[in-house]
């Protein structure tokens, strides 16, 4: 077998954070959903069945969750945040795709939410 590309994914989390540029949303808060799809080699972990031989998918929740925890203005700087803090943790992390959305946002739409989508590639 072999694998030419493998990714571990968490879908839909669910923070409540205080994020955005009216003083209202630093104060109240909103519902925000993350999603990350991050390209890691699990060739290793597939031979072991050891979780020191993946991305440890529990441990990479826990760094969005900080991030999400520190209130920004912009949803591209936390998004740029929780992927660096991913990449500083995680050596052989090769890529990830981060789609950030707030549920409400208070632009007077009918919506299920506004966001960012990043897709970074590691620099070697």
């Amino acid at each position: 077998m072999r694998v030419t590309d493998s990714y571990i994914h968490l879908q839909n989390l669910r923070f409540r954070a205080l994020h955005g540029v009216l003083e209202q949303e630093r104060t109240v808060g909103g519902d925000y959903r993350l999603d990350l799809r991050m390209r890691y080699p699990l060739e290793k972990a597939m031979e072991s069945d050891d979780v020191g031989d993946t991305l440890n998918y529990a441990e990479a929740y826990a760094i969005a969750k900080r991030e999400m925890d520190i209130p920004s203005r912009l949803l591209e700087h936390v998004a740029a945040r929780i992927v660096q803090a991913l990449f500083n943790v995680y050596p052989l992390l090769e890529a990830i795709d981060l789609k950030l959305t707030k549920v409400t946002p208070p632009m007077g739409a009918d919506c299920d939410g506004a966001g960012v989508e990043l897709h970074v590639e590691r620099e070697h």
